[in-house]
């Protein structure tokens, strides 16, 4: 999936340049770049589909130009995740109706990629012999109110339990609880699951959008996809999967995992994921100058004096026509501010 635009990401990630397309590591390659390498691990060339908005395919192409024409899915609205896996799904069942699909984010960091994929295989043996729908579970490090939380039922004798429950964002206090308990993980948005079985869940828990893109079933995989989905796909409901389809199914099951991971959704995620100096600063860019700096992050271009003294906790972001300096504590505020400031001075693309 690589459809979203990274507001959180701002004023790095843009409309015309969301962060999936962008070197947030500074490690010479794209987010969707390193996602896509990783999955050459797992399987060939020609079993990864990128599912974006049909704005970004030029982008995809340039950053992943292995890929052919017909493994790129382009969506002509933003209609949120169950739209967009159910469309990959009707496309990948016409392919194959014994698929074992793996549905992953464009733009998340996985540090120990062997232990990902030997998880991800795991993961795609129980679904190629279960009827189930399966999500992968981070053990929290953490009490961290930033992401969704999967209350599972754990089982010593299996490694993939039952789930009982989903819960979006916590505050503190609860997050803490559900830590402390040892029966909740990090909902990782990463799925694996049969698209036969999918397509069964839309049916069931999500007809509207089952319905409608079930219409041009015969329209798959032939020159009138596009066509089809351009005048269809706006019609479906803008909802996410795991409300469709994950927090009403009896299927569902998680496999609790390990493996480095961060859904780098926010400066503050880029921060505690990156090598720090000695003063818990994170600095990119050639030509960075700190004093009485600390715990700060600073991402500059190439070639730009940037001289920083007397700060702790904050987040510079030098983008040339934008530069932000924000408490790092604040950073939830930044996709507000961002709308504030092009509601004032308009949208900068």
């Amino acid at each position: 999936m690589a459809g979203g635009v990274g507001s959180r990401f701002w004023p790095a990630s843009r409309e015309s340049k969301p962060k999936q397309f962008l070197d947030i590591l500074g490690v010479g390659k794209s987010l969707i770049r390193l996602t896509f390498e990783r999955f050459l691990k797992l399987c060939p060339v020609e079993n990864i589909f990128i599912v974006t908005n049909a704005s970004y395919k030029a982008l995809v192409k340039e950053h992943l130009p292995e890929l052919k024409d017909d493994q790129i899915l382009c969506e002509p609205s933003r209609n949120n995740t169950a739209p967009c896996i159910a469309y990959t799904a009707f496309k990948l069942n016409d392919l194959n109706p014994d698929a074992n699909l793996i549905v992953a984010p464009s733009d998340h960091v996985i540090l120990q990629e062997d232990r990902f994929v030997t998880t991800l295989e795991q993961g795609l043996a129980f679904t190629a012999e279960n009827d189930a729908l399966l999500t992968l579970g981070i053990r929290p490090s953490r009490p961290d109110t930033g992401y969704g939380y999967i209350h599972y039922q754990p089982n010593t004798e299996e490694a993939i339990n039952t789930v009982l429950r989903f819960t979006e964002k916590p505050p503190l206090e609860k997050a803490k609880a559900f830590v402390d308990s040892g029966e909740y993980l990090w909902n990782a948005g990463i799925f694996v699951w049969r698209t036969k079985i999918l397509l069964r869940a839309f049916e069931e828990y999500a007809p509207q959008i089952y319905l409608t893109l079930g219409a041009g079933i015969s329209c798959y995989n032939t020159d009138e996809e596009q066509r089809f989905i351009d005048e269809h796909y706006p019609n479906t409901q803008n909802i996410s999967v795991d409300f469709a389809i994950m927090e009403k199914a009896d299927n569902v099951y998680t496999l609790p995992s390990s493996f480095g991971w961060s859904d780098l959704g926010t400066w503050a995620s880029l921060y505690a994921e990156s090598p720090h100096d000695e003063q818990g600063n994170v600095v990119t860019g050639d030509k960075v100058f700190l004093t009485d700096t600390y715990n700060t992050l600073v991402r500059a271009p190439k070639n730009k004096l940037v001289v920083v003294g007397g700060l702790d906790d904050y987040i510079i972001v030098d983008e040339g026509d934008v530069l932000l300096i924000y408490p790092k504590g604040r950073e939830q505020e930044i996709k507000q501010i961002k709308g504030e400031v092009e509601d004032k001075f308009g949208e900068l693309l």
